[in-house]
């Protein structure tokens, strides 16, 4: 059998969080959907947007594919396991994919998009229809019996905080039958070389917390479950990790921290409350940066995504913020926004901001930032985590700052270089 991880068109609206990454590598619920399909120990294949292939061919070079390499797998091989890499990384979805993987042809819908679908040869298109057809539109004409119930998909940025607090509950378990931790306290395990310091509270009344390898906790801090805290990740003395928190690994975390997904090599070491957020890779929050997780009004939240309004149905959501990100000192951020891609971003934050962007709005200014500068900034964070820059590293910078042009030509200030 074939597993094959697809990016069908929809997942540009989860721009900023999938612009410099596959859909199936974001984070969520302290898991990527890739770390589970991964799992099921079968040979597997990745159909990306055209910006991400080379990257993904430097880490993975066993996953990129093409649409034609993916129809010759379902034209040559016995079955096939297609997932959409929208699907919200839940270790109970991994249990839904293998027992499709075990059974008939079948195709899950959930919402506008299709979540899955097994397939055989005998659902292959011919070959001279290739040309013309794209994986998700094949999908959706094909005609296999449908599974219920839905498996969830990630529609736009703040269904990651949507799905994460519940998601992180049942992946935190998931993570402790499978791992070699010890029980450091009452519900908090911790994997080899983690180091808990002096004076540090913690909660696991509503759910575990998780260390891995190499974290380190300060002394006198707070730590509420469910809460995971990545490998070599270190918690600042005196930070509050309140619950929900989902720590990549190699960040560097102080302050106040609520229900909030942060993606690896990422720093927010200073005082300063993040909540319902989402923060990319090599992110760097300035000492007091804050954001609001919820409105005056108290009540549900909107968000703005291409100019449009989309009702979250949430109370609470912050901030969403792409990867490269970067904020200055006492930087506030307000309900419900999202900061792109290589953004820099001082003083008040009451407006999306674009990629590529020194967005200093309430000073009066917003002006672009060149590519060649975050290429310069990026060889410079990279070689302070020991992470060596590649051609493809720079060229992806260069491939975002072109696809996100439109986003700097919508503001409402002009921008200049």
């Amino acid at each position: 059998m074939n597993v094959v991880l697809f990016e069908d068109s929809l997942v540009s609206r989860l721009h900023p969080v999938a612009v410099a990454r596959p859909a199936f590598a974001v984070t969520c619920g302290s898991y990527r959907l890739l770390e589970l399909v991964e799992r099921m120990g079968q040979p597997l294949r990745a159909l990306v947007r055209p910006h991400l292939q080379a990257s993904l061919r430097a880490d993975r070079p066993e996953l990129p594919a093409s649409t034609e390499d993916v129809f010759d797998l379902i034209r040559h091989g016995n079955r096939t396991l297609l997932v959409n890499a929208r699907l919200v990384p839940k270790a109970s979805t991994l249990g839904r994919l293998e027992a499709m993987a075990a059974g008939h042809p079948a195709i899950i819908r959930s919402g506008e998009g299709i979540a899955a679908a097994m397939v055989d040869s005998s659902h292959a298109p011919v070959s001279g229809d290739v040309d013309q057809l794209d994986l998700p539109t094949w999908l959706d004409q094909l005609q296999v019996p449908a599974c219920e119930p839905e498996l969830p998909l990630l529609g736009y940025p703040h269904d990651l905080v949507r799905y994460h607090r519940p998601a992180l509950a049942e992946n935190l378990e998931d993570r402790i039958s499978r791992g070699d931790y010890r029980e450091a306290a009452d519900g908090v395990f911790a994997a080899r070389d983690a180091t808990i310091g002096e004076y540090v509270v913690t909660d696991t009344k509503e759910g575990p917390i998780v260390l891995d390898e190499g974290a380190t906790i300060g002394p006198y801090c707070y730590l509420c479950g469910p809460a995971h805290i990545g490998a070599r990740a270190r918690v600042l003395e005196h930070a509050a990790i309140k619950d929900g928190v989902a720590l990549g690994h190699t960040t560097k975390i102080g302050g106040e921290i609520e229900a909030s997904i942060i993606e690896p090599y990422s720093n927010k070491q200073h005082h300063g409350f993040m909540g319902h957020s989402y923060l990319g890779s090599w992110v760097n929050l300035g000492a007091g940066t804050c954001n609001s997780d919820l409105k005056n009004t108290y009540g549900q939240v909107s968000m703005e995504y291409d100019g449009c309004k989309v009702p979250t149905g949430m109370q609470f959501i912050g901030c969403i913020m792409g990867d490269f990100a970067k904020t200055a000192v006492n930087t506030s951020i307000f309900t419900g926004k999202t900061i792109g891609t290589c953004a820099m971003v001082y003083g008040f934050v009451t407006t999306n901001v674009p990629s590529f962007v020194n967005y200093a709005r309430s000073f009066g200014q917003v002006t672009e930032v060149p590519v060649d500068v975050m290429i310069a900034t990026q060889a410079r964070m990279f070689a302070r985590r020991d992470v060596t820059q590649r051609p493809c590293d720079m060229q992806l910078l260069r491939d975002i700052h072109a696809l996100t042009r439109h986003e700097r030509q919508l503001t409402e200030e002009p921008l200049s270089l």
